[in-house]
């Protein structure tokens, strides 16, 4: 008697051929780049999923004032509070969720990336 795959081993399964595919598609020619952009972490593994670096304090102030941005306008621009900012100067707090991302993104490609 076969043993059924229970339902997250089918979905994982399925998952893993499709991005397959995907990428066999591309790489032949029959899938634009934009297409093949569209499949979203969602459909990767989570131990996939590149995973932001952590950033000191300094490095945020180093950021800013690169920048040239005040610490009302840097929070502004990252939908953060100024205390919050001042905060993460200090290295009284770590940014988490979508703050570290955003600042990594900042990191990597400019302020002008988030405008």
């Amino acid at each position: 008697m076969t043993k059924k795959a229970t339902p997250s081993e089918a979905t994982s399964r399925l998952r893993d051929a499709i991005l397959e595919t995907a990428g066999d598609m591309r790489r032949l020619g029959i899938m634009d780049e934009a297409s093949h952009a569209k499949i979203t972490l969602r459909q990767l593994d989570k131990d996939r999923a590149p995973a932001p670096a952590p950033i000191t304090g300094e490095e945020i102030r180093d950021l800013r004032e690169k920048a040239r941005l005040s610490q009302a306008v840097f929070a502004r621009y990252l939908n953060l509070t100024v205390g919050y900012v001042s905060q993460l100067e200090r290295g009284a707090k770590r940014p988490t969720g979508p703050a570290l991302v955003l600042l990594d993104l900042i990191r990597r490609k400019g302020i002008e990336a988030i405008f």
